[in-house]
């Protein structure tokens, strides 16, 4: 029970700190697309004109994005929520392959198998 008021109240400060950072989360993602776009644009661009304008627009963008630092904030509070969700709903790691399903597993008692038959 304990574990579960723990889990909760980690779950709404984080929750409530990732409301207040919306902000820059939302300013972060739109510079980032523009840093993106500028430069693909600029690898994009047949001259040299293009290329240096392209360069300043995405070096602005990695300006303002750089400003929008509380995203980071954001950021970890969104990854601490996904833990608390994890561990509330007591969601296992599905990437561990279980024994009896680990292919190489199952090779090594085959070979072993084989190797007891043609010995």
């Amino acid at each position: 029970m304990a574990k579960k008021i723990g889990l909760f109240v980690a779950g709404a400060v984080a929750l409530l700190v990732l409301l207040f950072h919306l902000g820059p989360l939302v300013g972060l993602a739109i510079t980032l697309a523009v840093l993106y776009y500028a430069f693909k644009k600029c690898l994009k661009a047949p001259s040299t004109f293009g290329k240096i304008v392209w360069a300043l627009i995405g070096c602005a963008a990695l300006v303002v994005s750089a400003s929008n630092v509380p995203a980071l904030i954001a950021l970890v509070a969104a990854y601490v929520l996904y833990v608390v969700y994890k561990k509330w709903n007591g969601v296992k790691d599905e990437r561990v392959v279980p024994e009896a399903d680990d292919p190489f597993v199952n090779f090594e008692k085959q070979w072993a198998e084989l190797q007891k038959h043609y010995s």
